[in-house]
């Protein structure tokens, strides 16, 4: 049935949110004003368990380089930190256009001008293990897949089908599919309650186990 519960992203799921994140504070998202998070510079946009950083000097990283697609040298890049936004990402257009200076994060295809990218954006692992977050849980929903693209960006609504394994009492029970998981990014980033301690980098864009306190489930 449909219900509001507690809802786990394993790191493969979580790393989503991370990456809609990055969409938000691209810096030509937020020139044009196409992102919730325009205007929220230094602003509290998260919980305070949240800590996000985009490592451009990440040993072995998969976006890891001495210098972005416009020479700039590459960088640290405190995004989140304690769950106040402290920067956007920038190429050197964007930073021009908000009167800022770039992070090193130019992004340069075949052809045309570069655009903004990621280097190694991250949230910060905490200290929970994933089966301690599981056993958090009294009844819940624990999502190893996503399906879909209903986020938007401008507005922070979301609504993406999932799949996964039903939670009671701490333990995994029983098979969920063709359910949809609805909020928004504000309410999500707000309400993330534990962050796991299993970061594994294998993306550009990573993310340990997080716990939601509450998203709306529906089922049939």
């Amino acid at each position: 049935p449909t219900c509001r519960v507690p809802v786990i992203f394993d790191p493969e799921t979580a790393r989503s949110i991370v990456g809609h994140v990055f969409d938000a504070v691209r810096g030509d998202a937020i020139y044009r004003t196409a992102s919730f998070l325009t205007g929220k510079l230094n602003q509290k946009i998260a919980s305070g368990r949240v800590t996000s950083r985009d490592d451009g000097l990440r040993p072995g990283g998969f976006g890891s380089r001495p210098f972005d697609d416009e020479g700039i040298p590459g960088s640290v890049t405190p995004v989140i930190e304690k769950g106040v936004l402290s920067n956007y990402l920038l190429n050197c257009y964007a930073a021009r256009k908000l009167n800022l200076r770039t992070t090193g994060n130019a992004s340069r295809g075949v052809s045309g001008p570069p655009g903004v990218g990621p280097k190694n954006l991250y949230m910060v692992p905490g200290t929970h293990s994933a089966e301690e977050i599981r056993r958090s849980v009294q009844s819940g929903f624990y999502v190893t897949d996503l399906i879909g693209f209903g986020v938007n960006i401008v507005t922070g609504d979301y609504s993406r089908g999932a799949a996964g394994m039903w939670i009671e009492n701490g333990e995994l029970t029983y098979p969920v599919e063709e359910v949809t998981i609805a909020g928004s990014l504000p309410e999500m980033l707000s309400h993330i309650e534990m962050v796991g301690s299993d970061l594994e980098f294998r993306n550009a864009v990573a993310a340990p186990t997080l716990l939601i306190s509450g998203l709306t489930v529906a089922g049939t």
